[in-house]
């Protein structure tokens, strides 16, 4: 699974999230600033992992963000509707590496890559990926099949 994917283009995912391009996502030069796709890749992260975990069998864990970088390769404006495919990356031992395309139509204008760990959220530490999350990701790193939709532990 850890074969470099082309983040540009549209074949390398099947988990897609839609994202409205607000008005105060611009900035002074009227494209979207780029503090606004840090938001993007952010919904369609969280949509992607809330689906990961079963909250009845993985109590008590969570993800948290340990890294991210964004590379922006054209400028969008408003209005527009972006939208942001994610995949599995890499697996390690504790974490998730997810990589994110952003497209308006069929043109990527920005990618974006992000390592997540699991954390107890009762001990306050990074914990193993649990075995039925790891054969999940295995098995479907674009997650293709999964119909489970955003949920939470808490």
């Amino acid at each position: 699974m850890n074969d470099v994917v082309d983040l540009t283009n549209k074949d390398s995912f099947r988990h897609w999230t839609p994202v409205t391009i607000r008005f105060s996502d611009q900035d002074p030069l009227q494209h979207v600033n780029n503090i606004a796709y840090a938001a993007y890749f952010e919904a369609a992260r969280t949509m992607f992992l809330g689906g990961l975990l079963n909250a009845n069998e993985n109590v008590g864990i969570d993800f948290i963000q340990a890294r991210v970088l964004i590379d922006f390769v054209k400028e969008k404006h408003y209005p527009n509707i972006v939208h942001v495919g994610t995949r599995v990356s890499k697996l390690g031992t504790k974490s998730i590496t997810t990589g994110y395309g952003c497209f308006v139509g069929d043109e990527c204008v920005a990618t974006s890559e992000s390592v997540n760990v699991f954390f107890s959220t009762v001990e306050r530490k990074s914990v193993t990926i649990p075995d039925a999350v790891r054969a999940n990701l295995e098995a479907d790193p674009m997650q293709e099949h999964n119909k489970s939709g955003y949920s939470r532990n808490h």
